[in-house]
């Protein structure tokens, strides 16, 4: 069996700067590798506003991302229109809250975050936004919202933290092989896929 895990967070801006190479990656892969999304959980649940300081050195990484992968965008109004919050975990549940009604409308979800948080300066660390996303995707909002904030979202949450952290996941995105229940963490180039997919392909063809 040969599984390629993507370790994200939906909130991360390094996954959102490299989501048009990985999507260049996932067309590519050979048929015999599976994709599972993991979450990563960058930073649990808090209703204090982030301190100012915080909020600059995040900025920063914006700028640094847009230096780094050219044509990356960001909406720098979300620091005037928002109250940050440095909490990420809600976006994650509402990934697995979105799973739980359709497994196809994961990935939809996650970008749907992605384009809320850093395009429209909205803030996913509050649960008002992902509902209204879940409405625009079609999901059944009651049940959303309940799941959003169930016991049992949160159990799957942390059992995919945990696996992450297991096979190896040091930061966010991490791509990790796993072949014959041997896992091995895949280079990453945010700017061209073909070094990542060269990497993966010929991984897979020793184990054939």
């Amino acid at each position: 069996m040969m599984i390629l895990y993507y370790v994200h967070d939906p909130m991360c801006s390094w996954c959102w700067g490299f989501r048009p190479t990985w999507q260049i990656i996932q067309t590519n892969l050979p048929d015999n590798i599976q994709v599972k999304y993991l979450l990563g959980g960058l930073a649990p649940d808090s209703s204090e506003m982030m301190p100012k300081a915080m909020q600059t050195d995040i900025a920063g990484y914006w700028k640094k991302i847009q230096q780094h992968i050219p044509g990356t965008e960001f909406n720098f109004d979300f620091w005037d229109k928002c109250e940050p919050r440095r909490s990420t975990y809600p976006a994650c549940r509402a990934v697995i809250a979105a799973r739980k009604q359709d497994s196809e409308i994961e990935q939809r979800m996650i970008e749907e975050i992605q384009i809320a948080y850093y395009l429209n300066a909205k803030n996913p660390s509050d649960s008002e936004t992902l509902i209204d996303i879940a409405k625009q995707l079609g999901l059944d909002e009651e049940r959303f919202a309940s799941d959003l904030e169930g016991i049992e979202t949160q159990q799957q949450l942390e059992k995919e933290i945990h696996l992450g952290q297991n096979i190896g996941a040091r930061g966010f995105p991490s791509l990790i092989l796993e072949i014959n229940g041997v896992y091995q963490t895949v280079p990453l180039n945010y700017n061209d896929p073909v070094p990542v997919l060269n990497f993966i392909k010929g991984k897979t063809r020793l184990a054939l």
